[in-house]
């Protein structure tokens, strides 16, 4: 059932965030919205999560756009700081178990979802990046359509049926909120055997999700049984699982409504190696075996369809790294020998006969590394690939200048291209050749100020030039690879945090402007000179902005309290507001609070550097300062991404290192 705010929220949350996502003007008349505005709704349930995305169950939105989750803070009237995260661009009409992935870690309390339009059909939520004046949220009798629900942290776990050589399983994923580990029980967990039921327990694995975890049995299954994988805490903080050692006071496990979090999974216990590759679109240089088991260690080598016709050796194409002896998923072969038509390749898995951990089986001769059989002969699968291109790019952090496509394999070379949630490209790769690549950095032609969906798609270098032609040449030159009658895409959500744009200038020496600062969480942006490098923290303040509410800010100015009066460097830095009293009380704290932003996807903190030129009295300035100048001039550094809460000292002190050490690169390079 849907809830509302509370009138008086509401009346706040208009008036200091000027909703004008929401206006007539925008809209159409007041007849139109209400009408509209009736039709939205939210319904949003109790839940627990492993803390990096929560569900909505229904979101009815008559125009389209999105459902953003506020955190506790909503309560408080931190309209714009309690975003906690938004979906993706939903069409208009009713969405169920909308999935919304959190840019900041849950912590337990009430959670609003929130339906929100898209006023200016870009299909990218801005709200909190224009400050409130683009996207704002659906109304009905003058109330915002809101749901809220209690959100607690906790984590998740699954694990499928498996065959197993009795010493160790998988566990298929694993989602934490606050790290700890996954402990494999046999059934008797059920019937009160608490520690006596404990088989295994893997690694420390830290707060997140974690796929394919290989757990050691310490007591191997001798037979076939159900397993209970079940997610524990690291209670004490070693990251040393002591649960059964403390007789249950430490590193208990985690629980939602039902009790324990635990999944079951059925595991033969077998001497028989098993293989299974579904049919796939790949780019000609690797393909992927859905899952291998190896009863006693080995590989899988992969054929093509010659092997039916004798040609044991001249049909490997390629074989997998060392495989330990159990059940693996999903495991990517590269190929010796590439692809270039559609056709049918064969999955085997082979022997470690001779211990080696290499596969030789090819240079024995067969005389070591055979395949594994069963009473048909060799164990194989067959699986038809389509000779094409492939793309995989996650959900990541962004400063906004760059996204990184996770894998890309193309079977005749070409670029890699961003598209918008519009479709329109956004930016494209360097030349790649064919192959696969991994890690590719994008650079985009834009820098995005908001979060959004954003598009990795492969394509051809059809003109030969190694340079990408799409957009100017209107679609007719390096088109996309296509397969199953579509373009090879893959897509990702990419949060956008705090940021910095800040360039050479001139200046009174009194102020200086940063062109541009994203703080998520509002906060301010100090302007600190060169002795920062030196690890003058306090020393190198020269002045602060005023507070910054949560988004985008233009063409800042920051006064200096301590002018600069000869040309030099000056590195801003985005700060939050960890006190929420909206004054910078970073060195009066001594670092305790309204620390610095930290990137998450790279090392340091967010900052910019540039070279500012200091006017003289008739606007020139002295020999001396124009050699400075030339010499010192080089282009602004672009800030980083952040999460998570501010530090204190020590973690501030570690922080301006890596500052220095990046800095001081940038400076030998100028």
């Amino acid at each position: 059932m849907r809830k509302r705010i509370l009138t008086a929220l509401i009346a706040l949350t208009v008036v200091t965030s000027g909703l004008a996502g929401v206006t007539a003007a925008e809209t159409g008349t007041d007849a139109e919205l209400a009408q509209q505005g009736d039709a939205a709704t939210v319904t949003f349930g109790n839940q627990t999560t492993g803390g990096e995305t929560v569900t909505v169950d229904s979101v009815t939105l008559p125009d389209g756009g999105y459902v953003t989750i506020h955190g506790p803070s909503l309560a408080d009237g931190d309209t714009l700081g309690s975003v906690a995260g938004t979906s993706q661009y939903l069409g208009p009409g009713t969405h169920d178990n909308v999935t919304v992935t959190l840019t900041d870690p849950v912590t337990e309390g009430s959670y609003t979802a929130m339906a929100h339009r898209e006023t200016d059909g870009d299909r990218t939520y801005e709200f909190v990046a224009s400050n409130a004046s683009t996207d704002g949220p659906y109304t009905a009798d003058g109330d915002l359509v809101v749901d809220s629900a209690t959100v607690t942290p906790s984590a998740s776990v699954s694990m499928s049926d498996q065959p197993t050589a009795g010493d160790s399983v998988v566990v298929d994923r694993v989602v934490l909120s606050e790290g700890g580990f996954v402990t494999v029980h046999d059934a008797t967990v059920t019937e009160g055997q608490t520690f006596e039921s404990i088989r295994g327990t893997s690694q420390y694995l830290g707060a997140g999700v974690h796929e394919d975890v290989r757990v050691a049995l310490d007591d191997p299954v001798t037979e076939n049984t159900t397993l209970v994988p079940m997610a524990h805490r690291d209670t004490d903080g070693d990251e040393t699982y002591t649960f059964e050692q403390s007789d249950g006071s430490n590193d208990g496990p985690y629980a939602n409504a039902d009790g324990a979090v635990v999944d079951t999974a059925a595991v033969t216990l077998s001497d028989t190696a098993m293989v299974s590759m579904s049919d796939q679109v790949t780019g000609g240089n690797a393909v992927t075996v859905d899952s291998v088991f190896v009863p006693e260690s080995g590989f899988v080598t992969i054929h093509d369809s010659t092997v039916t016709e004798g040609q044991t050796f001249d049909s490997v194409r390629g074989t997998s790294m060392y495989l330990y002896a159990g059940y693996h998923t999903d495991v990517t072969v590269t190929l010796d020998s590439a692809v270039s038509n559609d056709t049918t390749l064969v999955a085997m898995p082979h022997m470690d006969s001779d211990g080696d951990a290499n596969y030789s089986f090819v240079q024995s001769d067969g005389s070591n590394d055979g395949p594994y059989a069963d009473a048909d002969g060799a164990v194989t699968d067959a699986a038809d690939v389509t000779v094409s291109a492939t793309v995989s790019m996650d959900s990541q952090l962004s400063g906004g200048n760059a996204v990184t496509v996770d894998s890309v394999d193309m079977s005749e070379g070409g670029f890699v291209a961003i598209h918008g949630p519009t479709g329109a490209v956004v930016g494209s790769s360097d030349y790649l050749e064919a192959g696969v690549h991994e890690d590719v950095m994008v650079a985009l032609d834009e820098r995005l100020t908001s979060g959004q969906a954003l598009t990795a798609m492969p394509h051809f270098d059809t003109d030969g030039d190694e340079t990408y032609d799409f957009v100017t040449s209107d679609g007719a030159d390096d088109g996309p690879y296509t397969a199953d009658g579509g373009a090879v895409v893959d897509s990702a959500n990419v949060t956008i945090e705090a940021s910095i744009d800040f360039a050479a200038q001139s200046t009174d020496g009194e102020s200086v402007t940063v062109e541009s600062v994203t703080l998520q969480d509002g906060g301010f942006v100090t302007v600190h000179d060169a002795t920062l490098l030196e690890g003058a923290t306090f020393d190198s303040i020269r002045g602060t902005s005023a507070y910054l509410s949560p988004g985008t800010h233009e063409n800042v100015t920051v006064t200096l309290d301590e002018p600069v009066s000869a040309n030099t460097t000056l590195v801003p830095m985005a700060h939050r507001d960890t006190d929420g009293n909206e004054a910078y009380t970073f060195e009066q704290s001594g670092g305790s609070a309204d620390g610095p932003y930290a990137t998450s996807f790279s090392p340091g903190a967010v900052v910019a550097s540039a070279p500012v030129t200091v006017q003289t009295m008739d606007g020139g300035q002295s020999t001396d300062q124009m050699t400075e100048t030339m010499t010192g001039m080089a282009e602004s550094t672009p800030a980083q991404t952040t999460a998570g809460s501010g530090p204190g000292f020590t973690g501030i002190v570690a922080l301006l290192a890596v500052l220095a050490a990046a800095l001081l690169a940038v400076r030998s390079q100028e």
